[in-house]
This record gives C-alpha cells, sequence and structure tokens, in this order.
C-alpha cells in the first residue's frame, strides 16, 4: 500500500505497536490496525523455553548482523514494492534481481510466502519472504535458538529514515526482532549504518532518532536488549570508509552524544564498524590524521575484513600482519575488540559482474579457519556478517542447497558450488560449533570442526 488518507493513524498505530513490543507488554499480545491484523507479539509473561541468552554482556558471543530489509509488494508495508530482492522501483525479473543466494523457504507457512515471477526446475514458483513478517522474523530468532546462536545487531540504514514509509518498514522489523529475541531468549542490539547517507544532516538524524527510539519507544528497557560494561550496546557502521560521506568532526559528534551525553538515558556502550586498516590509516580508511582519534575514542571497534582476504593463506597472512597488531593496540587503549568472520562472498547479480563466488566457502572451511585465527589470538567476542545477507553471499541461515533447487531464470550460488553437498543449516552449525569455542570447548584444530555430513561430488 502506498501512503495517502488515514496514514497518520497507521503511523500512529505502529508507534503504539512498536512500543508494546519493545517493552514486552502483555496487552500487546493481539492488536490491530485499522485496515489489517497485527501478529501476536510475545508477552513476558510468556518467557523462553530453556536457558536465555545472558543480555548484560557481549563477552563469549557470536553476534551477526541482521539486514532485515527484504520487502515484498503484498507484505503489508507501507513501501508497497520489492525492497532488496529485486532493484528499487522496478518488477521482478531476471535483469533486476539483485541477490547472488536464494534462501531456502521450504519451512515458511503460506501466509509468509511472497510470490516471484520465478520457478524452480521442476516448474513449481519460487518463493520469497519479507522481513516485515513477524512471522517470519520469529523463525529466524528460533533457528539462532535451535543451534545455540545469541543474537544480533538489528542494522537500522540511516539514508531514507526520514521517509515515514521507510520509517514504518524499519520499525517493524525492528519490532519483530524484539519479539523474537523475547520469545527464544536471544538478544539484540541496534546498528546505525550510514551508508549511502548524504553528508548533510547525518548527526541530526541519527540523534533525533536515537531519542525517540529510547524515549518513545524504551528500546533499551527490553529485557532482550543487549548490554556490556553497564550500558545498553549500540554500534554505529561505515565512519572512515573511503566511500562514505562523514567527516571527522561529524563522526566525533556523534560518537560524543552517545558516549559522555549529560542525559544517561542516551549513553551507550558504542561500537564501532571501521574500516580494517583503522589503527595505520591505509588502504579502506581515509588517511587524514583526524579519524585517529576518531577510531580510538569508541568502547569497541569492529574492523570491517569481509573481501580483504579470500583463502586459509591470506586470511593466516591477514590474522598475523593486521589483526594481531590491532589486538595488541585495542588492549593498550582498553578498547574491546570484535573480529568480522564470513563464510565467503559473491555478488554477480548485485554489481552485474560476470564472475559467481568471487570468495569460495569451501564448504565452511574458509569460515572455519576465520575462527581459529581469531580464537588463537584472544578474541572472546565474534560479530557474524550476516545472518541474511544474500545480496553479497554472506548470508549464513538456511540457504538453498543445490542447483535442482534454486531459480531457474538468473544464476544464484548455491551451497553446493565447490563440489560437496552440505545441508541447508550447515553454516548455522558452524556458527554454533564457533559458539561453543566461546563458551570454553576446545578449538576443533582441523579444517572443519564437524563431519561433512556427505561427501559426494555434485555432478
Amino acid at each position: 500500500m502506498r501512503l495517502g488518507e488515514g496514514d497518520a493513524t497507521m503511523r500512529r498505530w505502529a508507534a503504539v505497536l512498536l512500543a508494546c513490543a519493545l517493552a514486552g507488554s502483555a496487552a500487546c499480545r493481539t492488536a490491530s490496525v485499522p485496515g489489517r491484523t497485527v501478529p501476536a507479539l510475545a508477552p513476558v509473561s510468556s518467557p523462553a523455553s530453556g536457558p536465555e541468552v545472558d543480555a548484560g554482556s557481549m563477552d563469549r558471543k557470536l553476534l551477526f548482523g541482521y539486514q532485515g530489509w527484504f520487502g515484498c509488494p503484498e507484505d503489508g508495508s507501507a513501501l508497497g514494492r520489492w525492497e532488496h530482492w529485486f532493484r528499487r522501483d522496478l518488477p521482478a525479473a531476471p535483469d533486476t534481481v539483485r541477490v547472488d543466494m536464494w534462501p531456502d523457504v521450504s519451512e515458511l507457512d503460506p501466509d509468509e510466502r511472497c510470490a516471484t515471477p520465478f520457478t524452480l526446475p521442476d516448474g513449481s514458483p519460487a518463493y520469497l519472504y519479507s522481513a516485515y513478517n513477524a512471522k517470519t522474523v520469529d523463525r529466524h530468532f528460533g533457528w539462532m535458538k535451535e543451534h545455540g546462536l545469541a543474537g544480533v545487531f538489528v542494522q537500522r540504514f540511516t539514508v531514507r529514515l526520514e521517509q515515514p514509509e521507510m520509517q514504518d518498514f524499519r520499525d517493524r522489523v525492528l519490532q519483530n526482532a524484539a519479539a523474537g529475541a523475547l520469545r527464544h531468549g536471544r538478544v539484540f542490539a541496534l546498528m546505525y549504518d550510514i551508508s549511502g547517507h548524504p553528508h548533510d544532516g547525518l548527526v541530526e538524524r541519527v540523534e533525533a532518532d536515537w531519542r525517540r527510539l529510547v524515549d518513545g519507544l524504551r528500546l533499551t528497557e527490553h529485557p532482550r536488549y543487549l548490554h556490556h560494561r553497564g550500558l545498553p550496546v549500540l554500534s554505529i557502521w561505515g565512519f572512515g570508509f573511503r566511500d562514505r560521506n562523514v567527516t571527522p568532526d561529524q563522526a566525533a559528534r556523534l560518537i560524543d552524544f552517545f558516549t559522555n551525553n549529560p542525559d544517561p538515558r542516551y549513553r551507550v556502550t558504542l561500537v564501532g564498524g571501521v574500516p580494517s586498516r583503522w589503527r595505520t590509516l591505509g588502504r579502506d580508511s581515509l588517511d587524514d590524521p583526524r579519524w585517529a582519534a576518531v577510531y580510538r575514542s569508541f568502547d569497541v571497534l569492529s574492523p570491517w575484513t569481509v573481501g580483504r582476504f579470500r583463502d586459509a593463506k591470506s586470511a593466516d597472512d591477514f590474522y598475523r600482519t593486521v589483526v594481531a597488531p590491532d589486538v595488541t593496540e585495542t588492549r593498550r587503549l582498553g578498547i574491546d575488540y570484535l573480529p568480522v568472520i564470513f563464510p565467503g562472498f559473491s555478488w554477480h547479480n548485485l554489481k552485474g559482474t560476470p564472475l559467481l563466488n568471487q570468495i569460495p566457502r569451501r564448504s565452511g572451511r574458509f569460515y572455519w579457519r576465520q575462527v581459529q585465527n581469531a580464537v588463537r589470538l584472544g578474541s572472546t567476542m565474534l560479530y557474524g556478517a550476516m545472518l541474511d545477507e544474500v545480496d553479497e553471499g554472506t548470508a549464513m541461515f538456511k540457504l538453498t542447497e543445490t542447483a535442482r533447487a534454486a531459480p531457474v531464470e538468473a544464476r544464484f550460488l548455491t551451497l553446493d558450488a565447490d563440489g560437496e553437498a552440505v545441508p541447508k543449516d550447515w553454516y548455522l552449525r558452524l556458527a554454533g560449533e564457533a559458539q561453543r569455542v566461546l563458551d570454553g570447548a576446545p578449538l576443533a584444530r582441523q579444517d572443519l570442526p564437524l563431519p561433512l555430513p556427505q561427501l559426494r561430488r555434485t555432478p
């Protein structure tokens, strides 16, 4: 649906529902917005079964990034279009698809599936999902619980956040994550991603949004909202990268707002998603010397390493020459260090490149090598890029296993791309093993911590 008459009422209802979800109120078990039915939300009085993840510390946790930016024309949101699956404002078609991996939707109920014009090899329709659907996001949190995973950073992109329909979508995804974390005993925190935001207005936009989330929606009071060092956790991703439109002064102002605010309600433990060469101001980092002070003013540093190496040897070299000195420097400064680990990389459809599977996963061996390197350097927390990022082929949730289960109209990267068949939840299993190591289990020295369920070559 598009914005029109009655939209102010709709937005007020959305705000009420989000506040209820974030507060965990039993009164929000069911509610309705004029013209639509809102899925039931889990109240505090119905706690998650089984052990809950400790929400008081980032330590001993593998935390995923959760993009949550996928939408469908009929998902009930005000956007009324395909969001991120296909290029914006264009019809779904082979030449407009922008994801390299197709999610496994076999467990989704009919009311979670978005019909596409694509078909599977057997002639059946190919479906997608929307993160606007609370039921699907709840399912993703259920998968995390099933595999012993801690939780996520919910991405909140600052670009176009001033648009009411976009704010409604991103608020609803946050609402869904809050409810899923509550129901399944996981944790969540917010991550502002400044990618694509124009130079002007960034500081004011983020500050105003955070005040609204804290004051109006009581985000940081949610029982499953992650804390660290005694404060709510918040991350900002994108300062200092060569292709981001932010100055050192703007970054310093925002960091000061979050870490030294005279009003304690807005203070956080601030995580910085920064360039991999933050320490030397080289390569992917802007070289203005003022960035050195900006980087060192975060409470937790998480250098972005996706695409910085592509195989076991280059990963080993990177950890030895870049990460090890990073760890030494952050320890000297008293800053926590949150390494980024990723399973592989591919953006053939997103960027129109001829190559698919640019950084092969090698059935999880590439991922596990990073876990080994990080843990051996003393890392006690990890950032997993990403739970649901099928755009760039870093997704870790359940994925299409073989070409026989992927749409035929375009090229997609499936889990058997490197010649070995693995199950759809293989990377959730590997992540679960990484979490076990953070919890104190011995680090597997072999190239995989689990035996491959099958060792056959695909035809």
